[in-house]
């Protein structure tokens, strides 16, 4: 990919003459600049080797296919628009055509013709990432039968590493005590994608699969039967997916979120969340002894139907919606699975020997079907099944299992006591010798019910803290406590508020009339309740005050918690099982966190609450993404190093454990980059054998879409939280200096930042006027408004259509701007500073972690297609001043990274990136540049459905093309 202006175009590494269809072209690597500088953005000869039936040989083999199928479909004509942008795209990232002139072939194509060049795109992205993941796969196989030793971020390299440092069992127990790892999905405007294109992918990956397998094995005559019979496949499911629409026309409702996101559950979280629970406790206990607690150590979480943060359309009614439909589909997995396990375990006692109260178990299984009689372990599993099916109906209703599936059946009254019925299945299995029957389909139910409980994950509540003090206010008037909470002083509202907590009289009449906004937040609480009355408290644990500035907004959400029963007070103590966690996203709430939590835990009340109910765990939440916008790259993540190591050294002063969750987005903006790095790049202390991280968009498809993927990603989430918590990590020579040092550069970047961001008078105009912003929230992209109120600035922005925005425009602003000026200022002139922060990039996680991150964002930049947007500005003085700021600080930031990292492109150190980008970016130019045009039409006035579909697939398909958008 370049990063260029349209006066001076960049090499590129792409064949622009190859004429086979939408191959990806027989490569011939060059060197690929950003003007200005003399250095390379992508590594001129870098891939994986090729060990295994190649990625490119696979991508052209789809794009061929893909190819024919709109030739088929569309018509010659067609076929020729989509295979000349196509060239013309490769011409460019070859630099000998600019990118002006494709802009100016497709400025003028009617609307109806622009949508299959868009569709046609948009599905060579998502057959590229097809491609890629199974390449993936191949080469890890390939690697681990050769012998090779475990890579990093797996359990096997954990297990070593462990072993290796000495380790002991008492320090294993004790952070398995408290081990908690959870992936936390959230909804995204571009990931609402049709549960038909998730099938067709998963039926073209096997396919593809069993083809790599075949050719591998060496072709023969009867192999390419079987290979012509799979090609005929592979096209018949290209067509469908061409004559599939990827993505909804209409504004999708919280309700297809919360679908989407339950869906990567059955595609592979349901089995492989249980399975890895199991590996990891039998592991350590093979390894450290029985003693090692056996925790479910992963436990996934969800904002989806909760986050009611500056959604007007989450309500009681979505919460209900959200716990009723996670809890349907677990217990529509264990039904399933216990349906085959009861065909399985045809255990006659006439061959083997049971446990007494494995023959209890199995008489009251209300089977009497004669040809069971001596067949125990059926009988058995066909009670705890009925008994499951009875539990779903009385939480969901009669519709929620098969017919007569729960008739004479009593449903569980806890998960605890399905869990004993399997637990006797299970010791009865184990004591005559058939242990190796238990540790297959019997082990994993009984791992997902203590994995997932009755709820399948915990539904987080999230609301900011400005709402919170809004509803209190109104219900604290009408109740006569108090006028105006709102304008009380901080000692005054946290006064008030602890003699509140300390008496178990409501707020409110329940046939009280309130207004709009406190009667959707009360019907959101209750729901709440009533779900954790439906499947257990776990189902609802935490309560999330975003924008968390100070000790009252920590405590407000407690009344409503109260309110419902969520909380109780008996005499005047607080009992409860929500952890209610304060969000600090700003850089100057991030300062003010360790202050604010430390005078939080000096209330006696709150701190017995912690220490009592919460396991003596507090939980707090650092946001990523409006600490971001709010100051830049380098300064955000430095605010949030520094609130860590506050974090950790309050804790520890008031005696309590710290539970992190991270709120990272997809983007390098956002908080993204490669979980593993991430979690060991934490300050020592900071990661307790817990760790909380948001999982959202493209990145949620990218990471659990496929089941070995999926299983991939999640164990680099736990090694990396083992190794973190066990192992010493982020130690560095003189960390004063090295955090001066931060210090310095994170101030001086946020003054860059902040003078282009929050100072220039006509910032606000370009951003709105050169990226998609109000588009996204006019043209239904996703069920969330953009911003939480009306609003002119930037702060009321919310995080994903602020980082969606310029990621669709190719300025990938957020993950790089001002690094470059802050790098420059505070090493010019002074040799030893800048070989000082070349030792800091080799020694210290933390910044080798920040410059790698931004590197991979600037990686995907593309200044060159910027230029176009910034075309879209009415003011072109304004678009000019702003664009050159950008490009010149893009340019000095490049220029730097090189200096500091020593390295020669900005992706040495990730080779896998720079074949993708070769392998697929100049496939994103024509999509670029016909959302460009069709953002000129509809501002422009011409609102036709082609126009509008546009806009909206050009949108998904360049956040399938990045896979990490927004």
């Amino acid at each position: 990919m370049a990063v260029m202006d349209s006066t001076t175009p960049s090499a590129t590494d792409d064949n622009a003459g190859n004429s086979d269809g939408h191959n990806a072209g027989r490569d011939t690597p060059a060197r690929q600049t950003v003007p200005g500088t003399a250095v390379p953005v992508v590594p001129p000869d870098v891939d994986t080797p090729e060990i295994v039936p190649g990625v490119r040989q696979d991508i052209r083999y789809l794009g061929a296919i893909l190819g024919d199928v709109i030739r088929e479909q569309e018509g010659e004509a067609v076929f020729d628009l989509v295979e000349s942008a196509r060239r013309a795209s490769f011409s460019i990232r070859q630099g000998s055509t600019p990118v002006s002139d494709l802009a100016d072939r497709l400025r003028d194509i009617p609307a109806d013709r622009a949508l299959p060049v868009i569709r046609a795109f948009s599905h060579f992205a998502l057959l590229a990432n097809l491609a890629e993941d199974l390449h993936e796969e191949r080469v890890r196989d390939h690697l681990a039968e050769r012998g090779d030793p475990p890579p990093a971020a797996t359990l096997a390299a954990t297990w070593r590493t462990l072993s290796d440092s000495g380790v002991t069992a008492d320090r294993v127990t004790e952070v398995m005590e408290h081990a908690y790892v959870a992936p936390v999905l959230t909804a995204h405007p571009t990931e609402t994608r049709r549960r038909t294109v998730f099938d067709v992918q998963a039926d073209i990956t096997r396919l593809m699969r069993e083809r790599g397998r075949i050719i591998a094995a060496g072709r023969t005559a009867s192999s390419d039967v079987i290979l012509t019979d799979i090609d005929r496949d592979i096209r018949r499911r290209v067509t469908i997916l061409w004559q599939t629409a990827l993505i909804r026309s209409a504004r999708p409702r919280i309700e297809d979120e919360i679908n989407v996101g339950l869906r990567y559950y059955t595609i592979s979280l349901l089995r492989e969340i249980p399975l890895l629970n199991l590996k990891i406790s039998g592991t350590l206990r093979e390894i450290y002894g029985p003693g090692v607690p056996d925790t479910p150590v992963l436990r996934p979480g969800s904002w989806i139907g909760g986050d009611h943060d500056g959604n007007p359309y989450v309500t009681g009614d979505t919460v209900r919606y959200a716990t009723d439909r996670a809890a349907q589909t677990v217990f529509t997995w264990y039904l399933d699975e216990l349906g085959k396990l009861e065909h399985e375990l045809s255990l006659s006692t006439r061959l083997t020997d049971v446990l007494p109260e494995l023959t209890e178990l199995a008489d009251r299984g209300n089977d009497d079907v004669p040809s069971r009689a001596d067949e125990p372990y059926r009988r058995a599993v066909h009670g705890i099944r009925g008994r499951l099916a009875a539990t779903a109906t009385t939480a969901l209703g009669e519709d929620a299992v098969p017919p007569r599936l729960a008739d004479g059946h009593r449903p569980y009254a806890a998960v605890a006591d399905a869990l004993t019925d399997l637990g006797v299945v299970d010791r009865s299995l184990r004591a005559s010798n058939d242990g190796i029957i238990a540790d297959h389909r019997l082990a994993t139910v009984i791992s997902g019910l203590r994995t997932f409980g009755f709820r399948l994950s915990a539904l987080d509540l999230r609301q900011n803290s400005e709402s919170f003090e809004a509803v209190l206010t109104e219900m604290l008037a009408r109740a006569g406590v108090t006028d105006n909470y709102a304008a009380l002083g901080e000692q005054d509202k946290v006064t008030l508020l602890t003699k509140e907590l300390h008496t178990p009289r409501p707020l409110s009449d329940p046939s009280a009339q309130w207004s709009e906004v406190t009667a959707r937040e009360l019907g959101i609480f209750r729901a709440a309740a009533s779900a954790a009355t439906k499947f257990g408290p776990e189902v609802v644990p935490h309560c999330i005050i975003s924008m968390a500035s100070s000790v009252s907004d920590i405590l407000e959400p407690f009344l409503l918690l109260k309110e419902v029963g969520l909380v109780r007070v008996d005499d005047g103590v607080l009992s409860g099982a929500v952890d209610v966690i304060p969000l600090f996203e700003t850089i100057d709430d991030l300062d003010a966190g360790a202050s604010v939590m430390t005078a939080l835990w000096q209330l006696d009340f709150y701190r017995d609450y912690v220490v009592t109910h919460r396991d003596g765990v507090q939980e707090v939440m650092l946001g990523y993404s409006d600490s971001n916008k709010d100051g830049g790259y380098l300064a955000a993540n430095w605010a949030l190093y520094d609130a860590e190591l506050a974090l950790v050294a309050a804790s520890r002063e008031a005696g309590l454990g710290l539970r992190l969750f991270h709120g990272r987005g997809g983007t390098v903006g956002r908080g993204g980059g490669p979980s593993h790095e991430a979690i060991l790049a934490q300050p020592e202390g900071a990661v307790q054998g817990s760790v909380r991280i948001t999982e959202q968009g493209e990145i949620i498809s990218a990471k659990y879409g496929v089941p070995s993927v999926a299983r991939r990603n999640l164990e680099a989430l736990v090694s990396a939280t083992l190794e973190a918590s066990l192992l010493p990590v982020d130690r560095i020579r003189d960390p004063d200096r090295a955090y001066a040092t931060m210090r310095a550069l994170a101030a001086s970047s946020r003054e860059t930042y902040s003078a282009l961001m929050h100072d220039d008078p006509g910032f606000i105009s370009y951003f709105t006027s050169s990226t998609p912003l109000a588009e996204i929230g006019n043209l239904n992209i996703g069920s969330r408004p953009s911003s939480r109120k009306q609003t002119s600035s930037i702060a009321d922005l919310r995080a994903i259509p602020w980082v969606l925005s310029w990621s669709q425009s190719r300025v990938m602003l957020p993950g790089w701007y001002g690094v470059g000026s802050a790098l420059r200022d505070w090493t010019e002139g002074d040799a030893e500073r800048l070989s000082y922060l070349r030792e800091l990039h080799r020694d210290w996680p933390f910044f080798r972690s920040v410059m790698s991150n931004m590197a991979q964002v600037m990686a995907k930049a593309d200044l060159s297609v910027a230029r176009l947007y910034a075309g879209l500005v009415a003011d072109p003085d304004s678009a000019r001043r702003i664009y050159t700021a950008i490009v010149d600080e893009f340019r000095l930031t490049l220029d730097m990274y090189v200096r500091v990292t020593g390295t020669e492109s900005l992706l040495d150190d990730n080779p896998g990136l720079a074949v993708s980008m070769r392998n697929r970016f100049p496939y994103l130019i024509p999509l670029n540049l016909l959302q460009v045009e069709l953002l000129r039409r509809y501002r422009a006035g011409d609102r036709s459905e082609d126009v509008l579909d546009g806009i909206r697939l050009t949108m998904n398909g360049l956040a399938t093309g990045l896979r990490n958008s927004g």
